[in-house]
């Protein structure tokens, strides 16, 4: 019952496709005919149907008449084609059919086989040059199965969200191959003059680096790429080994060109200077240009087809208004650029039209767009000829101009050389005064920032930058530093009885006694109030520093001649060492600064070196913290 049922479909299928579509009777001078005056169309909504679908005679019954149409536009369905031949008594069985879309994203070609099953061809920009065909020929050709005098139907399924386009023709192998050395001979030649023209102008660039020609031999190069992909020799010839890059789409390769020729319009028309309002707008266009690259490389082509159709609305009039205005402005450059660009517009809104399937594909337009683009490559490279020639007679102008001007600038310099030459003189010894009272004034800051008003010792800041570097040094020369933190006891009390005059009179004197009793090599400054501080380094920095505080407590306890009055105090110090207990200026600092107040703990008037009493040093106490912590592991 089954294999019942799968013949009567059968049947009804083969009747319902020999009712519905007139067969192509192939004779010995079909081959080169078009066919898409036979076949017929069905649009796949939604993608659902197979080639098993294709015996259902409600699918068959879907199927209209293609009327010559070679091309449905923009869709973002697919659409199945139904093609059928067979070959009259007297011609060949062996035949080859040619799909002229080169360009298209997805085909497939469904061939019966001779179990009564279907032999799938995949074909298009997703597979490789040499999988998509049969023959090596810039467009995708197929060998048909041998023709009987009964006809065979044969199913084409085309993709392209971008426009799907699908000229079919039928042929014998040699007369195909006259056409492919026929077209070779003529697109060569295409290639050949924009190829020459931008070599030339590439060397014209190396030599003048001017971005004009920059962007003409970029978009040349653009251009040329693309027809070699709108014509299918860049699929032969350049990316034959897979599938075509979305680099190098029929998508990206446009929108290449198109950028190329705005960025080219603003360079050789000087629309930044003369036509800001233009180049603003192009600028836009510019950016929309490049938003359509990416959705293009983000997958998708249809909305990105869309985009790109659209921005001719406002490029084409702004590009054409701007030459021609810079035109009416003397620009004699802007013809050629109008004349070039104009050519390359009418080819492209002809392959717009094509895409949205208002113009069919055909023999009148197929050479259409390489001839605009060769034409635009002439007329531009005219336009950058005349430029330069343009450029050269201005700077030959203004090269006149300024030696009639060097002239008068020289006669008014000879007549006024005395009076020059006593300004400059002037001018000169102002200059180096005002420079002398700067630098004073600079070192004065410097000395401001690094010294204490009232003794005139280096401060704090400048005692944390000599330590800094002290320390750096002791680490690389394995040497020791020492802090003393020195502090005045019963200090205040003589600012209360005598004022302050004696207390300032009895902080310079301490000041001065430091100097005298410290070495050349050491560092003393004052960090505020009564508070001192030394720094010593070098091999014997642990012993010198102990004898200084020695010497320090018995030499700055002596009395200060206050008028008639002697003023006395005593000294505490406290001393810690590098590496000893400490390895940075905070933490050394902190470590001398205990022994000082341990010092004033214990009765003031003394000194205390870290480590002396059995403490331990900062990095010391916090090992043994970190050892008395619970571990949590009992």
């Amino acid at each position: 019952m089954q294999r019942l049922t799968l013949a009567i479909l059968l049947f009804l299928s083969l009747f319902g496709t020999l009712a519905c579509a007139s067969p192509v009777l192939l004779s010995a001078p079909s081959s080169g005919s078009v066919l898409n005056g036979q076949i017929e169309l069905l649009e796949d909504i939604g993608g659902q149907l197979s080639i098993a679908d294709m015996a259902d005679p409600a699918v068959q019954g879907r199927f209209q008449a293609a009327a010559g149409r070679t091309s449905v536009g923009q869709s973002s369905n697919p659409w199945w084609i139904k093609l059928s031949l067979q070959r009259a008594s007297d011609a060949p069985a062996q035949w080859w059919l040619e799909v002229g879309a080169v360009t298209l994203l997805d085909l497939q070609v469904f061939l019966p086989d001779a179990q009564g099953g279907w032999q799938t061809r995949q074909a298009g920009e997703r597979v490789g040059f040499a999988e998509g065909r049969d023959h090596d020929y810039r467009r995708a050709v197929f060998s048909l199965p041998p023709l009987g005098e009964q006809p065979q139907t044969f199913y084409l399924r085309t993709y392209d969200p971008a426009g799907n386009s699908f000229p079919l023709r039928i042929w014998q192998l040699h007369d195909l191959e006259q056409l492919a050395k026929r077209e070779h001979l003529i697109l060569g030649l295409i290639y050949g003059v924009i190829l020459a023209l931008l070599l030339y102008n590439l060397f014209i660039l190396l030599a003048l680096r001017d971005r004009a020609y920059l962007w003409y031999v970029l978009t040349m190069a653009a251009s040329l790429v693309f027809i070699a992909s709108m014509s299918g020799h860049g699929f032969q010839y350049l990316w034959p080994n897979g599938p075509v890059p979305a680099w190098l789409d029929r998508i990206t390769l446009p929108i290449l060109v198109s950028l190329g020729i705005l960025r080219f319009a603003q360079e050789l028309l000087s629309t930044r200077a003369t036509l800001r309002i233009a180049h603003t707008i192009l600028n836009g266009c510019i950016a929309v240009y490049l938003l359509a690259l990416a959705v293009n490389l983000a997958g998708y082509r249809s909305e990105t087809g869309l985009l790109i159709g659209l921005i001719p609305i406002i490029t084409v009039p702004t590009l054409l208004l701007s030459a021609a205005i810079r035109w009416k402005q003397g620009f004699t450059p802007a013809l050629f650029y109008l004349l070039g660009y104009g050519s390359v517009l009418l080819s492209f809104v002809i392959l717009v039209l094509r895409a949205a399937g208002v113009v069919q594909p055909g023999e009148s337009t197929a050479y259409l767009f390489p001839l605009a683009v060769a034409a635009e490559a002439i007329l531009f490279s005219f336009a950058l000829a005349y430029r330069i020639q343009m450029l050269k007679q201005e700077k030959a102008e203004a090269v006149l101009q300024a030696d009639r001007e060097k002239t008068a600038r020289l006669a008014l310099a000879q007549a006024s050389a005395a009076d020059l030459q006593r300004s400059v003189e002037l001018r000169t010894a102002e200059l180096a005064a005002t420079n002398e009272r700067l630098r004073q004034r600079e070192q004065e800051l410097q000395h401001a920032a690094f010294h204490d008003p009232l003794t005139e010792l280096p401060n704090r800041r400048c005692l944390v930058e000599r330590c800094e570097a002290a320390l750096a040094n002791a680490k690389r020369h394995n040497q020791t530093v020492a802090l003393l933190l020195i502090d005045l006891d019963h200090f205040k009390p003589i600012n209360d009885r005598y004022g302050h005059d004696a207390g300032d009179q009895m902080l310079q004197a301490i000041a001065q006694r430091l100097r005298d009793h410290v070495r050349a090599g050491d560092a003393v400054a004052r960090l505020g109030g009564d508070e001192f501080a030394v720094l010593i380094c070098g091999a014997d920095a642990e012993e010198h520093a102990r004898d200084i505080a020695r010497r320090l407590i018995a030499e700055l306890a002596k009395p200060v001649s206050y008028g008639a009055e002697r003023l006395t105090v005593t000294i505490s110090i406290g001393v810690a060492l590098y590496p000893q207990h400490a390895h940075t200026f905070t933490s050394l600092y902190k470590a001398a600064d205990e022994m000082l107040y341990k010092v004033k703990a214990r009765g003031r008037s003394g000194s205390a070196v870290c480590g002396e009493g059995g403490e331990l040093s900062s990095s010391a106490r916090l090992h043994l913290d970190v050892l008395n912590v619970p571990s949590g592991l009992s």
